[in-house]
């Protein structure tokens, strides 16, 4: 796997994802979660499939959790598609290849 799947600190949330020229999925995480690790390449792929017209950044929820909380993760994985700033869409689970890239698509598509 390529590391086309940034990995983000709270801090530089504002800067990356809200502020980002670029439409942004974001994969709420944590290392100990299965669902997390079955979603993980398809995320992967996706980051390859679309490098130069979506950014992807990954947000481990442990070392995370104010951000977490601002954003009302529950349960994860938890998959949160921005654009100019704002959530579009939201995927919560380990859900198939085709779920994500359908929203990426429209991610793009009204970006």
């Amino acid at each position: 796997m390529t590391d086309t799947v940034m990995p983000l600190q709270g801090s530089r949330f504002q800067d990356e994802v809200v502020k980002s020229s670029q439409p942004v999925v974001v994969d709420f995480y944590a290392d100990w979660c299965g669902p997390c690790k079955i979603i993980e390449p398809v995320i992967h792929k996706l980051s390859e499939e679309y490098q130069g017209r979506v950014k992807f950044v990954k947000v481990d929820t442990d070392a995370n959790q104010e951000l977490a909380m601002q954003f009302g993760i529950m349960s994860i994985p938890t998959v949160m598609f921005f654009s100019k700033g704002k959530v579009e869409d939201i995927v919560i689970g380990a859900v198939p290849s085709s779920v994500l890239k359908s929203k990426v698509d429209a991610l793009v598509k009204n970006a």
